[in-house]
């Protein structure tokens, strides 16, 4: 079963950081990273940075597709407006049925603001307590999403990149 994570950290430069730690975890086998993304908020901007981070898995299990959709879901949404938002509401639920629900989203965007970053994985087979470890220092926030083998299918199909 894969796991659609969030780590939070307080400080903009923190993401960024955890994704060579979790480059290492990878190679010792620790974890085993499917996809992952990043967002970097620094302080004074109105929003945030947001990169597919492909050179940590390849090509990517969902792509670059899902998290601009779901980065714009949780970030760029609330400044778009009504007309838009309707229509993304739609796309929300949809993703509801994978286990990325309006919680999450709400979640997420109360939490990642200006002055913070985030780093988004979609993993599996990971040795949660030496994972933990390995952060110890940083001190992120953690969020964290089971996705069934069901709902990681159906999310690597709904967005796979043609």
């Amino acid at each position: 079963m894969a796991t659609l994570t969030v780590w939070k950290f307080d400080d903009a430069f923190g993401a960024e950081r955890a994704v060579e730690k979790l480059q290492q975890l990878q190679k010792q086998g620790l974890i085993q990273v499917h996809d992952a993304a990043m967002v970097s908020w620094p302080e004074g901007k109105k929003k945030p940075q947001t990169r597919h981070l492909e050179d940590l898995t390849g090509a990517g299990a969902l792509g670059g597709a899902f998290w601009g959709l779901l980065f714009g879901l949780i970030f760029f949404v609330p400044f778009i407006g009504l007309a838009v938002g309707a229509a993304t509401g739609a796309i929300a639920g949809s993703l509801s049925n994978v286990g990325i629900d309006k919680d999450f989203i709400e979640s997420v965007r109360t939490r990642v603001t200006p002055g913070t970053s985030a780093l988004f994985v979609l993993t599996s087979d990971a040795v949660l307590d030496r994972v933990r470890n390995a952060f110890e220092g940083e001190k992120p926030e953690l969020l964290q999403t089971n996705l069934s083998e069901a709902e990681e299918a159906s999310l690597r199909e709904a967005f796979a990149e043609a």
